[in-house]
């Protein structure tokens, strides 16, 4: 389930309840006043319950152990086993991403290589050339004088 579907089942809660007590409150008009007064602490405990329950479902709690450490865990109690479990997963995922991005970097470094190879290979110059000092910087001003 996520985020979206939670907020709209909340909502859709919050408006039956909304309605629940308009119709409750339209006929407590009948009602004698001892009775309306039992029914207005009830919903005031169950307002108070609400607030308490949602404050400990959302509540974040912080726990120092023995050893210093403060770790976070959820009101509800999920096991710490499924915290270190995904915390695992989490961790071969990104390690397999960095050696995708690695055998892919590699590729790509290669084929470039073999590009610059296969035009210097192919080029009417001798390779000797790109060695030359004298060439370099016949070629360096020439690229400053073609504009």
């Amino acid at each position: 389930m996520n985020s979206l579907s939670l907020r709209s089942s909340e909502n859709d809660d919050d408006a039956l309840g909304a309605r629940i007590t308009a119709r409750l409150t339209e006929a407590t008009d009948q009602l004698p006043h001892d009775i309306s007064e039992r029914l207005r602490a009830a919903r005031v405990q169950a307002v108070e319950k609400r607030k308490q329950m949602l404050l400990q479902s959302s509540a974040v709690l912080f726990n120092n152990d023995r050893s210093g450490t403060l770790t976070a865990t959820r009101a509800g109690g999920h096991s710490n086993w499924w915290n270190r479990l995904g915390a695992a997963g989490l961790l071969l995922v990104l390690a397999a991403g960095m050696l995708v991005i690695n055998v892919v970097q590699n590729d790509i470094g290669a084929s470039e290589l073999a590009d610059i190879d296969t035009a210097i290979l192919t080029d009417d110059l001798p390779p000797a050339a790109y060695v030359d000092a004298g060439f370099v910087q016949f070629l360096k001003i020439g690229n400053r004088q073609e504009p």
